[in-house]
């Protein structure tokens, strides 16, 4: 394993790089007296030394031939950020609650996506576990953190990270992420990460002095992008493969969530994806840990098994979802929106993960994806909000910022109610109003420059005319801090409730509503989304009107009563007061409701034909 590690049981500590380029190398030990040790090369671009004086807390260097002083590029602490020493961390097994794996099944996470700095006052590790319980109170059961590799700076999204070993120095180190860890568990909580392995950051990069550790084949809009099947490209694959598993065995993660793999460039025979899952299943120490892929290309091959030509992921995020949501939600046309908006696309959502599974894309000019038939619901995550699709809007505003109240609740319900594995965004099940801005705390003049110049480049393309926040304005950030008094307040203690009773009827329904609906039908003309599906006790019709008024519709197999398990408008939820429940229509097998709202119905024993 790459890096600097300290052994607990025998005191040793093991020093591994991979610089080809450097002729020679020495580690050099911050002492008010410098210390330095020549490292010996193994003849394939491999130094090491073995010492039993680097006990942890030891601050380190590489030096190259030519004098430099450089962090070690498998650092597990950047006390002093990205340009600054690196240091030894002694780090013992992760302690799981027993029966941890199995006590949670894949089926039944619901996640919540947080960003560490923004998501409390202190912006800490530490402080994000208090929030926890709260979130598993109301049914949320796994937390994904947005990237705490080590970045330049104190502020950003995590990533432009550059050190993939380390844990960010402002959250709390590698310390703090093994305590967060072990107290999500505490909680009932699983933990996913966000891991980065499609690009690095722009500042603290080094990388590139030791070795061919990138690619000039390849190009991805956010940084340089690994050599993942050029030439010598062997030890950098295992620099990524072995870093997966590093964070399984280390700390405990419960799954690891595979940034943009669309932009993982890699030719081999077997994907670097499908490696990672590889190693993860081959240790009994990581095998508990699952893998989740971040993919625009809409195509199964990423979640089918090895044995059927997959790339072996557990699941990926199915974007479709949300972009059809998003668009009738808000009538957007901009951007990959030009290719949704109309209501059967997102009947299409509800029965398929990928509303483009073959069908030629306007916003891409060419056919796009592949059909994911046989592929269960459980292999795909969709949501409502995160943070790529809240904070790249150029106010970075969430739905409750611009959406009526009850069209919120409507996306929401049909969120934590699709068949899918469900995930929300920080806040928003209370209703956080705050925005999520992009932020950055760069030092490099010349990468500041780029990012402003970057970032507006990238929201005029969307058509926003500006001005933008700037990144580097610490004010961007406070902005984007969570507001959690609105969470104490009658309203969020309402949405919270809406939550609970959501995420209670999810589990009520059991295996088989989580199965794609028996029918969906939309009609385009009144704004209403009608769905059947299966239910513990039978079948219900899952009911999501988009336009305000009143409304007629007809549901066949209901007859003279019914019973009514959420609607969505009651007053308990925020809604109007008085609000007009749903009511059997004037003919038979009609309803009557009054929209903006989610109804869950259940045709009564003595109303089904």
């Amino acid at each position: 394993m790459p890096g600097v590690v300290y052994d607990p049981d025998t005191g040793v500590t093991t020093v591994r790089v991979w610089a080809p380029r450097w002729r020679e190398a020495w580690l050099v030990v911050e002492a008010p007296v410098p210390v330095i040790h020549r490292l010996e090369s193994e003849g394939d671009g491999h130094h090491t030394l073995v010492r039993n004086d680097l006990p942890p807390g030891t601050l380190y260097w590489f030096r190259d031939p030519d004098g430099h002083l450089r962090p070690d590029p498998a650092s597990r602490s950047q006390p002093q950020g990205v340009h600054g020493p690196s240091r030894v961390v002694e780090l013992p097994p992760p302690s799981l609650p027993e029966g941890w794996g199995p006590s949670i099944p894949w089926e039944d996470w619901v996640i919540q996506e947080i960003h560490v700095g923004t998501f409390t006052p202190e912006g800490t590790l530490d402080a994000a576990v208090g929030p926890l319980s709260g979130l598993r109170s109301i049914g949320i059961n796994a937390v994904e953190l947005m990237p705490v590799h080590q970045f330049a700076g104190a502020r950003n999204w995590g990533y432009d990270a550059v050190g993939l070993w380390a844990v960010q120095n402002t959250y709390g180190g590698p310390e703090g992420l093994r305590r967060f860890v072990e107290g999500a568990h505490a909680s009932g909580m699983a933990v996913i990460l966000d891991v980065i392995y499609n690009h690095v950051g722009p500042e603290g990069n080094y990388l590139a002095e030791l070795g061919p550790y990138f690619s000039d084949r390849y190009r991805v809009p956010w940084g340089q992008t690994w050599n993942l099947d050029g030439p010598d490209s062997d030890a950098v694959r295992e620099y990524l493969v072995e870093n997966a598993g590093y964070w399984a065995s280390a700390f405990g993660v419960d799954a690891l969530r595979l940034d943009a793999v669309h932009a993982l460039f890699d030719m081999s025979p077997v994907h670097i994806v499908a490696e990672i899952g590889q190693r993860l299943r081959r240790d009994p120490a990581t095998r508990r840990c699952r893998v989740i892929a971040e993919s625009d290309l809409n195509d199964p091959r990423v979640v089918r098994p090895p044995a059927r030509g997959g790339w072996g992921c557990d699941a990926q995020w199915a974007d479709d979802f949300h972009h059809a949501l998003h668009a009738v939600l808000t009538g957007e046309k901009g951007g990959y929106y030009q290719d949704f908006g109309k209501l059967a696309s997102l009947a299409r959502a509800h029965r398929t993960p990928f509303v483009y599974a073959g069908q030629y894309s306007a916003y891409r000019r060419r056919r796009h994806g592949a059909s994911a038939r046989g592929l269960p619901p459980h292999r795909f995550v969709v949501c409502g909000q995160n943070h790529d699709q809240v904070g790249n809007r150029p106010a970075g505003d969430r739905w409750a910022g611009h959406l009526d109240p009850e069209l919120v609740k409507v996306g929401l319900g049909l969120v934590l109610l699709s068949p899918y594995i469900p995930l929300v965004f920080m806040g928003e099940e209370y209703g956080e109003e705050n925005p999520f801005l992009f932020f950055t705390d760069f030092s490099d003049p010349a990468v500041v420059a780029a990012t402003r110049k970057g970032r507006e480049e990238e929201l005029r393309a969307w058509g926003s005319p500006g001005p933008f926040p700037d990144p580097q304005d610490p004010r961007t950030f406070e902005k984007s801090r969570l507001d959690r008094s609105r969470a104490q307040g009658p309203s969020g203690l309402q949405r919270q409730a809406y939550v609970r009773e959501l995420l209670d009827l999810r589990r009520r329904g059991g295996p088989t509503f989580r199965r794609y609906p028996q029918s969906v039908r939309a009609s385009e003309r009144s704004r209403i989304l009608t769905i059947r599906r299966p239910y513990s006790s039978g079948w219900i019709w899952e009911i999501a009107a988009l336009t305000f008024g009143p409304k007629e519709l007809r549901l066949p197999g209901l007859r003279e009563s019914f019973d009514c398990l959420l609607d969505s408008r009651e007053s308990r939820w925020g809604g109007p007061s008085p609000s007009e429940p749903p009511s059997l229509g004037a003919s038979p097998d009609t309803l009557r409701v009054v929209g903006p709202g989610l109804w869950l119905i259940q045709p009564s024993r003595e109303g089904v034909r």
